[in-house]
Formats: structure tokens, C-alpha cells, sequence
């Protein structure tokens, strides 16, 4: 089992659970990971998914060990719509936030840049230590990282290889949330709930015109940010909220108007996603 999938309520918690291997994600845990985020981009009972990794370790990145023994670059980077990663060629409809203990570099980095947001223990670590060893950012990390946090500041991080802690992260805007150690999922899942409880077509609609905007030119972006606009109006949600306003109903993220295909779940359902980890 190296990837596991259980549902609360409304979140999908998935996490990487090789400790024994830092987390590093081989082949097989890149392909359990990828299915376990269409399943959850698929339920239209889970609103929110966490990423985290088990122990006391993100992810250290893809498993050199595997590469060593014999695997190729080239048949990881050959496998599609699935990244070396795993889930970081896909643009989900839903957020994902990631719960970061511990390392989370080389490929782990990469897995935290994709996510939407960022909750970090005070002695996580960061960095591009997959530089020293030769191995290629090939996960959207010469990518993401520089439109997280400024392209001066990714060459730092790129070129150098260097590891930096948690406050520093935080300051330069790859971590979104610094916590106590031990805590990054308590605090993860919490903001989760909050994001849950809000009205999810206008969520939604908004965060993916974020990320769409920018393989976009200004009126491109204009016109798909008016696109998901109007689909949050045809959702019925902003004129629900509109009235709760007007009759002076507190606004609240703990009891938002619900939208249409975004019941909450009253189950949990923990099962093992890794259909090959046997093998």
C-alpha cells in the first residue's frame, strides 16, 4: 500500500505512505497518486482534498533508488497524462491543499507546487536538492515554482540546489500556512472545512480562471474569467447569497448556501488506491 485514500465528509485525504523510502514516489505510487486525484476530482461529494505524506516526511522526490536499479527517465516521462509525480500534468476542478511535515523536495517540491495551497510545520525543508544529483525538474517545477514566488527567487532555489527552512518559505510565498510541528494536518484539514463550507460553484469557478489566465492574453483571460462569471450565476448560488444578505443573515463560511451537486458526504470510505504496489 503506497498510497492511501479515505474520505471526511466533504476532504479526501491522500497520503504518500512510504516512510520506509521517505516517501519517494516510484512508478507505481506515481500512477496510484494520479488515480487517486481523478477519483477524487470525479466525487461530487468531496469538495476539498489534502495531500500529506506518512511519518515524519513529505515526499523526498521520485525514488533515485528505483532509477538506479534500472528504470529510465524516459519510460516515466513517457507515461501520458501521468507526471513522474504522478497528479502534476492535471488541472482538477477542486483545490488541493498540501500538508507538509518534514522534507518536501526534488519531485516533493514539485507535488507542493501544484497543490493550491501550502500548510508547513516550522522544521519543514525545502529545496531543489534533486540539483546535486542531476536530475531534471520534468514536473512543472521551472514552471510553477517561478509564478509562486517570483522568477528571481526560483533561480535561486533552481540553480543552487540549496535547502531552505519553513519561515523562510513562508516569506518569500511558497508556504501559505506555518504551524507547530506535527500540526500541518490538523491545521490542512481545518482550513479545508472552511473552504468546503462555502459556496463551491463560485469557488470554483474562480480559482480555475486563476490558474487558466496564464496561457492567456488579456482578453482571452477577460473572456474566461466572464465565462466562469456566468456560470456561477446559472449556478443559482450568487442569488442565494444575495438574499441571505438582504435579509441581514450573517455571511458565514459555516453556513453558506449549498450549491447543486455539492452535498456533503456522510461516510467514510479509507481503501487503498495502489492497485500495483504488490508487483
Amino acid at each position: 500500500m503506497t498510497v492511501q485514500f479515505e474520505i471526511r465528509d466533504q476532504i479526501a485525504l491522500i497520503t504518500i505512505d512510504r516512510p520506509e523510502k521517505r516517501n519517494a514516489v516510484d512508478r507505481a505510487t506515481a500512477a496510484a497518486l494520479f488515480e487517486a486525484f481523478e477519483r477524487f476530482d470525479q466525487n461530487v461529494d468531496v469538495s476539498i482534498a489534502v495531500l500529506t505524506g506518512a511519518g515524519d516526511t513529505f515526499c523526498a522526490g521520485a525514488d533515485l533508488k528505483e532509477i538506479a536499479a534500472g528504470a529510465t527517465g524516459e519510460e516515466r516521462l513517457a507515461a501520458g497524462k501521468i507526471g513522474p509525480m504522478g497528479p502534476t500534468r492535471m488541472t482538477l476542478s477542486k483545490p488541493v491543499i498540501a500538508a507538509i511535515e518534514g522534507y518536501a523536495v526534488a519531485g516533493g517540491l514539485e507535488l507542493c507546487c501544484w497543490a493550491d495551497l501550502r500548510v508547513a510545520a516550522r522544521s519543514a525543508r525545502f529545496g531543489v536538492l534533486c540539483r546535486r544529483f542531476g536530475v531534471p525538474l520534468v514536473d512543472l517545477g521551472t514552471i510553477r515554482l517561478p509564478r509562486l514566488i517570483g522568477h528571481s527567487r526560483a533561480m535561486d532555489l533552481i540553480l543552487t540546489g540549496r535547502e531552505i527552512d519553513a519561515e523562510e518559505a513562508e516569506r518569500i510565498g511558497l508556504v501559505n500556512r506555518l504551524v507547530d510541528d506535527g500540526q500541518a494536518l490538523n491545521h490542512a484539514m481545518t482550513l479545508a472545512e472552511e473552504l468546503a463550507d462555502l459556496p463551491q460553484a463560485c469557488l470554483r469557478g474562480d480559482r480555475l480562471s486563476a490558474i487558466e489566465q496564464w496561457s492567456m492574453d488579456w482578453t482571452d483571460a477577460m473572456d474566461n474569467e466572464l465565462r466562469h462569471g456566468l456560470a456561477t450565476l446559472k449556478s443559482g448560488e450568487t442569488r442565494s447569497g444575495a438574499e441571505r444578505f438582504s435579509l441581514g443573515v450573517p455571511g458565514s463560511v459555516h453556513n453558506p448556501p449549498v450549491a447543486k451537486g455539492t452535498r456533503k458526504a456522510d461516510h467514510r470510505d479509507t481503501e487503498d488506491t495502489e492497485k500495483n504496489s504488490k508487483k
